[in-house]
This record gives C-alpha cells, structure tokens and sequence, in this order.
C-alpha cells in the first residue's frame, strides 16, 4: 500500500469539511486582513472580529509595536541564534525569566520559544514511568499530547471528570496506590481557564487537598494570566493559592500578543526543566525582538491596569447583555465567553447560520460543533478583547438576536445557505 495514499483519500474529521463543504479558507484557514484588531476584513468584507485573544489590546498598542520595532532593528530576527544551553543564552533573557518569576510568586523561571511543546516539553522531563499523572478531562491538547508522552514511556494516568473534585479525590486514591507499587509520585495537570467553556478551574480546592495526598501540582494558565487576579497574575492570584501551585505555565499567545511561553516554580526545580527540556533543549531560543518585546509587554501588564478594567467592562458587557437575553453562555466567569444555541440541522445548518453571521451581519467569530460540543449543539466562541467597544457589544448582542431567531424559524436548513462559497 503507498502510505501517502490513505491520506490522499482521507483528511481526517476536520479536515473532511473542507471537501464536503468547500470550506477551505472560509470555515478553516480563513484569512483575516488588515490591521490586527476588532475590526478587519475577511473576503472583502469588513467585520468585527471576535476571534483573537488578545486580551489586553497589546497587538497594536502602540508603545508595543515600537518595542518590537526598535528590538527588531537592533537585534534582528536571529540574534542569539543558539539553543540556550549552547550559545544562545543573554542577560535579557535571563532579565525577563526574573521580571515573570516575581511578576507570578515563583522563585524561578525557564522562559521557552513555544508554549504547546513546551508545556509538553515539562511533562515528560518531570515524570518518569514510576510517576502517574492525574488530569482534568478537559484539558487542552498540548497537555494531552504531554501525557501521551508519558504514556508513551509506559507511564500511568487517570483522569478526573471535569472540575470535578470529588472524582479527583477517588482518583487521587487510586493514584496513591499506584505510585506506591512503582515508587513514584503524583503529578496533578489542570488549567486556569478552561479555554472552550471559559470555566475557571477549581484550584483552591485542589491545592487543599495535599493536606490529605501527596502531589504536586502543574496549571496551564494561559487564558488567566493577565487577566486575572488583582494584579492580572492568574487565577491563582484571583482564588489566593498561588503558592499551592508548584509549577505554573502560561503562553505569550493569549494577553501578550506575542510568540514565546514560560514555567515558574521552585528555583531547583526549574534548573532541572533548563537541562532536560528536549524542546528546549534541541531548539533555537527564543530571539531577542520577541525578548524585548515580553519585557515590554509585562511591564505594560504592571502599569497600566486600566486595560484589564477596559477588558472586563467589555466582558461585563457582553455577558450581561447576552444572559439578559436569554442566551445560554454556560458558567463562565472568564472572559471567554462561549453561546450555546440548538441545532438540529447538522454541519450544513450551522454553515449556514457562519455564512449569514459573516457576510450579512459582519460578525467574525469561532465556531464550535461535535464531537467537541454535544449533537444538536452549535457553540460560537466569543473573546471580548480591551480593544472593543461597548458599540462593538451593543452591534453584537443584537446581530446575535437576530441570528437566534432566524436558527430557532428553521430559516437556516434553506439548501441554497448551506453551500459554502467555492474555494
């Protein structure tokens, strides 16, 4: 059999959208033009976007955009060049590896070129197969992928049903056992927000929990850092037990606008991360503009809290608004902000419904079907930004009014809507 031709005649479960419904570049890998921002252009067309989690507006904040300018001009795009432990470590990296320890709680930070391989990057280097790993159900893939590793190294797992403390608890029993037979130890995998439902997680609960069980704990916070908490440090900060967590991880991609990622802990402990990181460990460092430009960015996240009260009136807005109508946006309390509309219709309907929404109403947003929401579900994944407005909201809530009835009329299963437009 020629091995490429399975995957010739097979895209896989997403990728069959795009010949069912000649969605490429439309529902996936769309194209959005212009100036980064909530309002852009998608096929011609102005629109307001609801897509990009940034957060705190940083994209396009001006003194960002000269940082990374001037870095830009300074550095170039290759300087240092070198993986860290070989030739690729500065004094700025090591500057802005300080500046987010302290900015966290932690006594140390490995800063890292991506966050998806590093975070998996962490797992692997921090369990062997002695170890079991206990994680929430829902969990983002890059920390999936890290368990696979581990799997792979014929580790053990279990997994708790979602927020859930109950189940963690009967599976940190089970894990206790476990790790007694082997002669390892527990490492409990969860996250701040749960980027799909905007739930945060329940980590004060968690975290007193080690009173009974021995673990430690690692948190995917990369939609809670600096956005939540007082000071914009997570939601450990917000739910007082930052210290309870032992290794804490976040991205540059969500409220920094930026590529890059970071985990802090106990200063031994990310020494150990610095020399047994393979995705560190064998990759270029992270290169000086995009250094410069996360001290920039954090030092913007210290100073200037008005961007988080920008982001959260939006926030307060949107919810508010959209509860108010009788819309159900699930038990958020983040901003993410997930609209949970029935649809009965399937794949063709909900096409449909995308295609009126971005070309009628001039809403840009993430669509969501099964299997990663129930059948008969459609999910339109909203991320109010600093950057919006509260017309921006106002224009919302009533296009998504407007699109709710024309789904509940059946206005939506029409044949000649369902067809999306030729690549």
């Amino acid at each position: 059999m020629d091995l490429f031709e399975k995957l010739r005649n097979n895209l896989g479960p997403i990728g069959s959208y795009s010949r069912e419904l000649r969605g490429h570049h439309y529902f996936a890998f769309p194209k959005l033009e212009g100036e980064l921002g909530p309002h852009m252009t998608f096929r011609g067309n102005k629109v307001l976007n609801w897509s990009l989690n940034n957060y705190l507006g940083l994209a396009n904040h001006p003194e960002v955009r000269q940082a990374d300018a001037d870095a830009s001009a300074q550095w170039g795009l290759a300087y240092p060049m070198g993986a860290r432990m070989m030739s690729g470590n500065s004094d700025l990296h090591e500057e802005l590896e300080k500046s987010l320890a302290e900015f966290v709680g932690k006594e140390d930070t490995f800063l890292l070129n991506y966050g998806y391989q590093g975070v998996m990057s962490a797992i692997e280097a921090v369990v062997d197969h002695r170890d079991v790993i206990v994680y929430d159900a829902e969990c983002h893939a890059c920390l999936i992928d890290g368990i696979r590793l581990h799997k792979a190294k014929m580790g053990e797992y279990y997994k708790f049903n979602h927020n859930d403390i109950e189940s963690l608890e009967k599976n940190l029993q089970r894990a206790t056992k476990k790790a007694a037979e082997k002669g390892g130890g527990i490492l409990v995998v969860t996250e701040g927000v749960f980027g799909m439902s905007g739930k945060v997680g329940c980590l004060k609960e968690i975290v007193a929990l080690k009173e009974k069980y021995e673990f430690k704990l690692l948190v995917d916070d990369a939609h809670g850092f600096g956005t939540m908490g007082p000071t914009g440090a997570g939601v450990g900060e917000l739910q007082g037990c930052q210290d309870g967590i032992d290794l804490y991880f976040s991205t540059f991609a969500k409220s920094m606008a930026a590529i890059g990622a970071f985990i802090a802990g106990d200063h031994d402990i990310i020494m150990y991360l610095k020399y047994n990181m393979r995705s560190q460990t064998y990759a270029k460092a992270l290169p000086m503009p995009y250094v410069v430009g996360a001290m920039k960015r954090l030092e913007i996240i210290k100073n200037q809290p008005e961007l988080r009260e920008k982001l959260w009136e939006n926030v307060r807005a949107l919810q508010d608004g959209l509860r108010s109508r009788g819309f159900n946006i699930g038990d958020t309390t983040s901003p993410v902000t997930p609209v949970l509309m029935q649809s009965e219709g399937g794949v063709p309907e909900v096409s449909a419904l995308v295609r009126d929404m971005r070309e009628n109403h001039g809403i840009f947003c993430s669509i969501v079907v099964y299997p990663v929401v129930p059948k008969g579900v459609v999910m339109l994944r909203i991320i109010p930004t600093a950057a919006h407005s509260l017309e921006d909201v106002e224009f919302t809530l009533n296009a998504f009014t407007e699109v709710a009835r024309k789904l509940s009329d059946g206005y939506y299963r029409q044949s000649e809507l369902a067809i999306a437009p030729t690549v």
